[in-house]
């Protein structure tokens, strides 16, 4: 699998072996965001995400090179972080997420084996004038699984955190101007959409 490219937008996506679920409780999905600031902060921004019982998506744009240097140096042991390796370490660290995961849910549910299916799915978005058709895919998946009617109840998506004045480590203020302001992301995101123009991203 070809590692992530610095300063790419990234669908990035899982689910569970043979379509096991991920997360059984709220302190699950807690847990999986927890270490997903982590792990992942330091290597890419994060735009938008929804967590679902049996699988993830996310939409990413990996860091440069030099701030992933300078995140990264400072909270790795130095004896382990190989700066000739950093290529890939932005997968590494995605890795190093779900490995950590799986470890804790395993531990707790008293099971054993992987947990996620390899390699973790990703897709370069390369037509950046795609990417609020994706937010609102990411966003929407809740009510396309029938777990909610609106996406305003599910609790486990970016959606309400990108409208909201909460501190958040998502890049909330690119993602509204993709929509130009609060209220045409809240309205775009009422609207069903032909997602055909990105059946190659989802």
């Amino acid at each position: 699998m070809q590692a992530l490219e610095f300063g790419r937008y990234y669908h990035i996506y899982n689910r569970g072996v043979n379509s096991c679920n991920l997360f059984e409780e709220n302190s699950n999905f807690e847990h999986f965001l927890h270490l997903y600031e982590k792990y992942i902060l330091p290597v890419a921004d994060t735009f938008a995400y929804c967590l679902m019982s049996n699988h993830f998506h996310f939409l990413v744009r990996i860091k440069e090179e030099k701030e992933i240097l300078t995140n990264l140096s400072g909270i790795q042991n130095p004896d382990r972080f190989n700066r000739f390796n950093i290529p890939n370490r932005p997968s590494k660290q995605f890795s190093n997420l779900f490995n950590a995961y799986t470890k804790a849910f395993n531990k707790r549910n008293n099971r054993t084996g992987p947990l996620f299916e390899r390699p973790f799915k990703r897709i370069l978005i390369e037509n950046e004038a795609y990417l609020r058709y994706l937010v609102y895919y990411i966003h929407h998946n809740p009510v396309k699984h029938g777990f909610v009617e609106d996406m305003i109840e599910y609790p486990w998506s970016s959606y309400l955190t990108v409208s909201s004045p909460k501190k958040t480590n998502l890049k909330r203020e690119d993602v509204i101007n993709w929509f130009e302001d609060v209220e045409n992301y809240q309205y775009f995101h009422k609207v069903e959409h032909d997602l055909d123009k990105i059946k190659d991203l989802i």
